[in-house]
């Protein structure tokens, strides 16, 4: 096993992943997001790891369109990337594909060519695993272990019962490991007990009026009359409410950013409310230190959580992939 490794932070969003491969010792090298608004929350943090190669590249089509001797040198590369509605046709026909969908699965297949690093590990919905019948994630497997990597996955795992976070949040993951290492031990994380309650994440003090829901609302009847427990959380889906049966908050989503009608309820000593940004950030794992810049509106901040992963998820993969790495 390592002691220390280096990364590169692909879709990095708010920084979430490099979050946890820094706590097992990762130092990132190399950082690519698009959002202008998540990067300004990436760059609000104070990062463990500090190096002077460190670059930002904003484009990840960009970044696997340059020369290799451009694109830093690193041990593992991760890439949460987006949920696109892919099709094995967009895949196979990558750049030249007129609607774009197979462009991004490409230039990681391009980064991992050129870069060849020790390992990678891919995030992504839980549909990706099912889409096409299976055939899009057979075929990306395919792909990737034509890059010349041993792959491991797809493999499914839940917030809630892998990363001791009370939120359902289900994700598919792959790991791979260059070829010529020949690692063929590595194993996903198992599930852990879920020791934190709803409650436990939700803010003691005093939380803003605006976050409470009363009589300017025209829902607020419907919803007074449906959230009436205060060990679960529930949703607004614009017409109705939805409980969450398993007593813990429901998926985070990036449209929560998007009018807030999918942010989850609660019912409080004051009311009920929604989650403020900050709790939002407490389910997805992230320390208190973790920055929320006053700059950005709530809207971007729920849409930046809902887009994230679960850090303590990801930092039990990054151990596993941290003890195979020779």
């Amino acid at each position: 096993m390592v002691e220390t490794f280096t990364f590169a932070d692909l879709f990095a969003g708010i920084g979430g992943m490099r979050l946890a491969y820094e706590e097992v010792g990762g130092e990132c090298v190399l950082t690519s997001e698009i959002n202008e608004k998540a990067r300004v929350t990436y760059k609000a943090q104070q990062w463990k790891s500090n190096r002077d190669d460190h670059i930002y590249v904003d484009d990840v089509v960009a970044l696997g369109n340059m020369s290799r001797l451009k694109i830093p040198k690193h041990d593992v590369l991760l890439a949460g990337f987006p949920c696109q509605p892919y099709s094995i046709a967009g895949l196979r026909q990558g750049l030249e594909d007129e609607k774009g969908r197979g462009q991004v699965f490409i230039s990681i297949l391009d980064i991992l060519k050129k870069a060849k690093p020790k390992a990678f590990m891919l995030e992504n919905v839980k549909g990706m695993r099912s889409h096409d019948d299976g055939e899009t994630i057979k075929y990306m497997r395919k792909r990737l272990g034509r890059c010349g990597y041993d792959i491991f996955g797809p493999h499914d795992m839940n917030s809630m019962t892998h990363g001791g976070v009370p939120q359902n949040r289900e994700r598919v993951f792959i790991v791979g490991f260059r070829k010529n290492l020949e690692i063929d031990d590595f194993l996903f994380p198992d599930p852990i007990p879920l020791e934190k309650s709803m409650r436990d994440l939700l803010d003691t003090g005093s939380v803003a009026d605006r976050y409470f829901y009363d009589e300017r609302f025209g829902c607020y009847a419907e919803i007074q009359k449906a959230v009436v427990s205060t060990d679960t959380a529930y949703q607004w889906r614009r017409k109705y409410v939805r409980e969450n049966k398993s007593n813990v908050c429901p998926a985070l989503t990036a449209n929560m950013g998007s009018g807030g009608h999918n942010v989850p309820l609660v019912k409080v000593d004051g009311g009920i409310r929604k989650l403020t940004p900050r709790e939002c950030a407490n389910f997805q794992g992230f320390p208190d230190t973790f920055v929320l810049p006053e700059t950005l509106a709530d809207s971007h901040l729920y849409h930046q959580f809902g887009n994230s992963v679960t850090v303590p998820l990801i930092q039990r993969i990054a151990e596993q992939i941290k003890e195979a790495l020779p």
